[in-house]
C-alpha cells in the first residue's frame, strides 16, 4: 500500500462543540462592535438652539423666575412662598420651563400647596401656563424634580377630615409629561400610607 502525499485530515472533522465555540466567539465580536459604535451624526451642531430661534453659539435662555410672577394662590394678606422649584425643557421647544410648589405663607400649620408650570413669553416675561395640583386638592409637595421632560412630585395628603393637619397619612408619587399640547398625569400606583 502506498502512503498518501498529503497528511491525514481525519482529525480536522468539525464537531458540534467546535461550531458552538465559533458561534459564541462571533456573537462576542458582534456585541463588542455594537458597543463601540460612534455617536450619531446630526445635520446641525445645536438643533435645540436653532429650533428655539436662538442664534448658534448664543447662551441658552434662562428658566422663568418664580419671584417675577404672581402665582394663582388666594392667600389674602399672608402672601405666598415658593417651597420647591425645578427647571427643564418640558415641551421640547429648546426653552426651559420652571415648575414650582408654592403655598400661602401661614407661618404655622400645613397649608396646601399648588404645583404650577411657568414659561417665558417671547419677551422673557414669566407666566403661569399650567396648574398640575391646585391647592383645593389639599396636598403638600414633599419632593419635586424635572427629568427628561417629565415632572415628578411626592404629594402628601389626608385620607379624611379627621386626620390632624400636622400629620398627613397619604403619600402619592405623581408624574406628568407634555403630550398633545397639555400635561398628562401618568397613571401611578395607589396612594400609600405614610
Amino acid at each position: 500500500m502506498q502512503t498518501p502525499v498529503v497528511p491525514d485530515l481525519a482529525h480536522t472533522h468539525a464537531r458540534p462543540a467546535h461550531w458552538l465555540l465559533t458561534a459564541t466567539a462571533m456573537a462576542a465580536v458582534v456585541a463588542a462592535a455594537g458597543l463601540l459604535q460612534p455617536h450619531a451624526a446630526t445635520a446641525s451642531p445645536e438643533p435645540l438652539a436653532a429650533a428655539a430661534g436662538t442664534a448658534p453659539g448664543a447662551a441658552a435662555p434662562a428658566a422663568p423666575d418664580p419671584d417675577a410672577v404672581e402665582l394663582p394662590l388666594v392667600c389674602g394678606d399672608l402672601g405666598s412662598v415658593v417651597t420647591a422649584r425645578a427647571a427643564g425643557d418640558l415641551d421640547g421647544d429648546g426653552r426651559p420651563e420652571t415648575v414650582v410648589a408654592a403655598r400661602c405663607d401661614a407661618g404655622s400649620g400645613t397649608p396646601p400647596h399648588g404645583l404650577y408650570v411657568l414659561a417665558a413669553t417671547r419677551d422673557g416675561t414669566p407666566r403661569t401656563v399650567a396648574t398640575l395640583v391646585p391647592p383645593t386638592d389639599k396636598f403638600s409637595v414633599d419632593a419635586l424634580a424635572v427629568d427628561g421632560g417629565s415632572v415628578t412630585a411626592t404629594l402628601l395628603g389626608y385620607s379624611s377630615a379627621s386626620v390632624p393637619g400636622c400629620c398627613p397619612d397619604i403619600r402619592e408619587e405623581a408624574e406628568w409629561s407634555w403630550r398633545g399640547g397639555t400635561f398628562i398625569r401618568a397613571a401611578g400606583p395607589a396612594a400609600l400610607g405614610v
